[in-house]
C-alpha cells in the first residue's frame, strides 16, 4: 500500500496535518493523481542534481498529460479544466528551477511519515496518550459545538411557532372584539364568555412560549460565551504554540481547519441569534402588554449577542504561514533584506458576507511602544503589494489572503549606533496585519502580528540568525517581547536537546538517537554544568562563545554539520551509517574490540563549517589495538569526491610498498560494500591514495615518483644514443 494510501486511512486529526503541507504551488491534487509515480522516486537524490530535477520535472508534466489524456476518454471537462491550470501553475512556478519543486516534493514526503508514524505511535499506546486526552477534549468541544447549532436551530422553529400563535391569538381577540362592538350591542352572552375564555388561555398560552424562546436565546448565549471562551482562550493558544515549534522543526502543525469550522459555526449561530432577536423585535411591535418576557430581557440580549460576535471576530486572524523566503523553506522567520518572503493570514470565521470585504494592509514594527523600540536598532520600509483582499480559495475553501512579494529595505537612520546593545542577529521586529470589518450597527477593527523576525544583510547571517529563532521560540511565548535578548534567559538541556534533534529530523530522514544527544550534553556542559543532565546552558554558550579551545561557537559548529549532511551526506545519514557526535574516547571504546579495519564516521569538531572524519581500528604485534583518523573531509573536498568513492578508494602504501585499504566494515560489522555500494560512483579519476596525516593529498606520491623516474630513463636513454651516433661517425 502505498504511503498517500495510508494516510488517507488516518482520522480527520491527521488528514488535516497532511492538508497543511500542500497550497497552490504544488497542489494536493498532483498528489492523488500521481501517487505511485511520486513515491517511486528518491527526490532527495533529484533535489541534488539539477540535471535529474529538470528531467523528473518534464517526466511530471507528461505524467500529468496523460492523466489527462484518461480524462478526456471519460468527457470529464471538470478535472481536464483543474490539471490544465495545475500544469500552468507547475511551469511557472517551476520551470526555471526544477530543483525548487523536487526539493518540495521530498519535504512533503518527509512530512507525511512523520504524521503516519506520529498517528500509528499514538494507536498503538492506546487511550493512555496525551494525544489521546486531547481527542478527547476536542470531541467534547466539538459536542458542544453541535448542541450550539441545534439549540439555535430548535430556537428558529420556536419563533416561527410562536409568530404563528401570535398571529392566531391577535385575529381572534380582534374579531371576537369586533363581534363584541357590532353584533351583540355591548351584551355579553354564553357563547361570547366561552370565546373570551379560550382567548384568555391561549394568552397564557402565548405568554409561557414568549417566556420560553427568550430563556432559549438567552442559554444559547450563555452556551456560546463558554465555547468562545475555550476557542479563544485555551484552542487557539494551543495551535498558536504547536505553530511556534513547527516553525522550528518540531511536529507539523494541526487542527486549523477544525479550528475554524468551530469559529464559523459560532459566529453563525452569533449571527442567527442576531437575527432572531430582530424578529423577537416585530413580535413586541405587533403586540406587547406589561410585563412581556420579550421585553424585558430582549435589550440585555442585543447588547451580549453583538458583543460575543464582536470578540469572536476581534480573535479571528491567525497568520496561517509565518513570514518565509521561499529559498529557505526550512527557516522561517528570517528574512534578508531585498528577498522576496511570503506570509499568509487567515480568518477563522468564514462567512459569505465576509468573502471580498475585508482588506489587510501589512506594515513593520507598527505602533511600538518606548518600552518596545530598543535605541540604535535598525528600521525598514516594506516594498512590494502591501495590501491585500481577503477571499475564499478555490483550493482550501478558506478565507485568506496570502503576500508572495514582499521585500524589506533598511532605512537610512541617524539614530543608528554602534552603542546598540544588540548584534543584528539578535534584533526582533514583527509585522503588523490590520484590516477593518463594517457591517450593519458593527465596525471593527481587526489586527494580528507575526512571530518575531530577525532581519539580516547578508546570506552569511542566517545561521546565527536562525539560532536566534530558535532561541527565542524555545522560551518566549510573548509576542511582542523585541528586547527578549537584552538579558535571555537560559535552557534546560532537556528542552534544548529536543529542539537541536528536531533539526536534523525536519531537514533529513533522521533524529538525533539518545548517544548523540548525549555526546552533545557533554560537550555543551562541560562549559556550564558538567554532568547535570538538566543543567542550564546560557545564550551566550549556545551561539557566541566557543566551548572548546578551536573557537567554534556552539550552534554554529551543529549548523555548518547539518549543512554538510545535506549537500553531501543525506543518504548514507539516513541510512544511519554516520555515528556522527561521538568523542574521542568514546570512539577508541567502540573500535577496542572489533576486527582489524573495522571503521567509523565521526563529525569533526574543528571544522566552522562542517567536517568528517573516518576513523579505523588495526591491531599491533602484540595485540594492542590503536585507532587512526584522516583529516576531516569538509563540504569543498566533497563537492569533487563524494564521501562513499572516498571509502572504497582510500589507500595506504605499506611497509612492502603495496596500497593497502584499510577500510574493511563499517562500525560494528557491515561489509563497507554493502553499507555504501550502491551509492559508489564510477569514474576514472576518482580514486586516491592518501597517508593516515595527510588524506588530502589527491596526487597519488608514487606516481609523481615513477614519473620522474621515467623522464630521468628517457634522459639517460637519449644521452647514450647521441654518445653512439658520435663514436660512429
Amino acid at each position: 500500500m502505498t504511503l498517500w494510501s495510508q494516510l488517507q486511512l488516518l482520522d480527520s486529526l491527521y488528514l488535516e496535518q497532511v492538508d497543511q503541507l500542500y497550497d497552490e504551488a504544488f497542489p494536493m491534487e498532483i498528489r492523488q493523481y500521481l501517487s505511485q509515480w511520486i513515491e517511486s522516486h528518491d527526490w532527495e537524490s533529484v533535489a541534488s542534481n539539477v540535471s535529474l530535477a529538470t528531467l523528473r520535472f518534464h517526466e511530471l508534466l507528461n505524467q500529468l498529460d496523460e492523466h489527462y489524456s484518461r480524462l478526456n476518454l471519460g468527457n470529464n471537462f471538470l478535472l481536464q479544466h483543474n490539471i490544465r491550470k495545475i500544469k500552468r501553475n507547475l511551469q511557472e512556478h517551476f520551470q526555471e528551477d526544477p530543483v525548487h519543486m523536487a526539493m518540495i516534493i521530498a519535504s512533503t514526503l518527509n512530512e507525511e511519515r512523520k504524521i503516519l508514524e506520529n498517528a500509528l505511535r499514538t494507536q498503538g499506546k492506546g487511550g493512555s496518550s496525551q494525544g489521546s486526552i486531547t481527542m478527547e477534549q476536542q470531541n467534547e468541544l466539538g459536542n458542544k459545538v453541535n448542541n450550539l447549532k441545534t439549540s439555535v436551530q430548535e430556537i428558529e422553529q420556536d419563533i416561527q411557532v410562536l409568530e404563528d400563535v401570535q398571529d392566531e391569538y391577535d385575529f381572534k381577540r380582534n374579531t371576537l372584539q369586533s363581534r363584541v362592538e357590532v353584533e351583540m350591542n355591548g351584551q355579553i352572552t354564553k357563547e361570547i364568555q366561552q370565546e373570551e375564555m379560550a382567548i384568555r388561555q391561549m394568552f397564557v398560552g402565548l405568554s409561557m412560549k414568549r417566556e420560553v424562546v427568550i430563556k432559549e436565546i438567552a442559554n444559547a448565549l450563555t452556551l456560546a460565551e463558554q465555547i468562545q471562551l475555550t476557542l479563544i482562550s485555551e484552542e487557539l493558544p494551543e495551535w498558536k504554540k504547536r505553530q511556534q515549534m513547527a516553525c522550528i522543526g518540531g511536529p507539523p502543525n494541526a487542527c486549523l481547519d477544525q479550528l475554524q469550522s468551530w469559529f464559523t459555526v459560532v459566529a453563525e449561530c452569533f449571527q442567527q441569534i442576531r437575527q432572531q432577536l430582530k424578529k423577537v423585535q416585530e413580535l413586541v411591535q405587533k403586540f406587547t402588554y406589561n410585563n412581556d418576557p420579550l421585553t424585558l430581557g430582549k435589550s440585555q440580549l442585543d447588547d451580549q449577542a453583538l458583543a460575543l460576535f464582536k470578540n469572536l471576530i476581534l480573535n479571528s486572524l491567525v497568520v496561517e504561514r509565518q513570514p518565509c523566503m521561499p529559498t529557505h523553506p526550512q527557516r522561517p522567520l528570517v528574512i534578508k533584506t531585498g528577498v522576496q518572503f511570503t506570509v499568509k493570514i487567515r480568518s477563522l470565521v468564514k462567512l459569505p458576507e465576509l468573502n471580498c470585504q475585508l482588506k489587510v494592509k501589512v506594515s513593520i514594527d507598527k505602533d511600538l511602544t518606548e518600552k518596545d523600540t530598543i535605541k540604535g536598532c535598525r528600521k525598514f520600509n516594506i516594498l512590494g503589494t502591501f495590501s491585500k483582499v481577503m477571499n475564499l480559495e478555490e483550493s482550501s475553501g478558506c478565507l485568506a489572503a496570502e503576500f508572495r512579494h514582499l521585500q524589506l529595505k533598511e532605512m537610512k537612520s541617524n539614530n543608528r549606533t554602534n552603542e546598540t546593545p544588540l548584534i543584528i542577529s539578535e534584533e526582533l521586529h514583527i509585522l503588523n496585519f490590520e484590516t477593518q470589518l463594517i457591517q450593519p450597527e458593527l465596525c471593527v477593527d481587526l489586527s494580528i502580528t507575526s512571530l518575531p523576525i530577525v532581519v539580516i544583510s547578508h546570506v552569511n547571517q542566517l545561521p546565527s540568525a536562525w539560532g536566534s529563532i530558535l532561541w527565542y521560540n524555545m522560551l518566549c511565548c510573548e509576542p511582542h517581547n523585541l528586547s527578549f535578548f537584552l538579558n535571555p534567559p537560559p535552557v534546560k538541556w532537556g528542552q534544548l536537546s529536543k529542539v537541536l534533534s528536531w533539526q536534523f529530523s525536519s531537514a533529513t530522514k533522521r533524529a538525533l538517537n539518545s548517544e548523540q544527544l548525549r555526546t552533545l550534553a557533554d560537550k555543551v556542559l562541560s562549559h556550564e554544568a558538567q554532568g547535570d543532565p538538566e543543567g542550564l546552558i546560557h545564550w551566550n554558550t549556545f551561539c557566541k562563545m566557543s566551548p572548546n579551545e578551536r573557537g567554534v561557537p556552539f550552534w554554529l559548529w551543529i549548523d555548518g554539520i547539518l549543512d554538510l549532511i545535506k549537500r553531501h551526506l543525506l543518504n548514507i545519514w539516513n541510512d544511519g551509517y554516520i555515528i556522527g557526535f561521538l568523542s574521542k574516547e568514546r570512539e577508541k571504546a567502540l573500535l577496542s574490540d572489533k576486527l582489524p579495519g573495522t571503521f567509523l564516521l565521526r563529525f569533526s569538531e574543528s571544522c566552522r563549517d562542517g567536517g568528517i572524519t573516518i576513523t579505523w581500528v588495526e591491531y599491533s604485534q602484540d595485540g594492542e589495538p590503536k585507532t587512526h583518523s584522516v583529516k576531516p573531509y569538509t563540504k569543498s573536498d566533497l563537492a569533487s569526491i563524494s564521501l562513499p568513492n572516498v571509502i572504497r578508494d582510500y589507500t595506504l602504501t605499506a611497509a612492502q610498498k603495496i596500497p593497502v585499504n584499510p577500510l574493511v566494515y563499517l562500525y560494528p560489522d557491515i561489509p563497507k560494500e554493502d553499507a555504501f555500494g550502491r551509492y559508489y560512483i564510477s569514474s576514472s579519476d576518482d580514486t586516491e591514495e592518501m597517508e593516515v596525516d595527510k588524506p588530502k593529498s589527491y596526487i597519488r606520491p608514487y606516481i609523481v615518483i615513477t614519473f620522474l623516474f621515467f623522464l630521468l630513463h628517457i634522459f639517460l636513454l637519449l644521452k647514450n644514443n647521441i654518445h653512439v651516433l658520435f663514436i660512429c661517425f
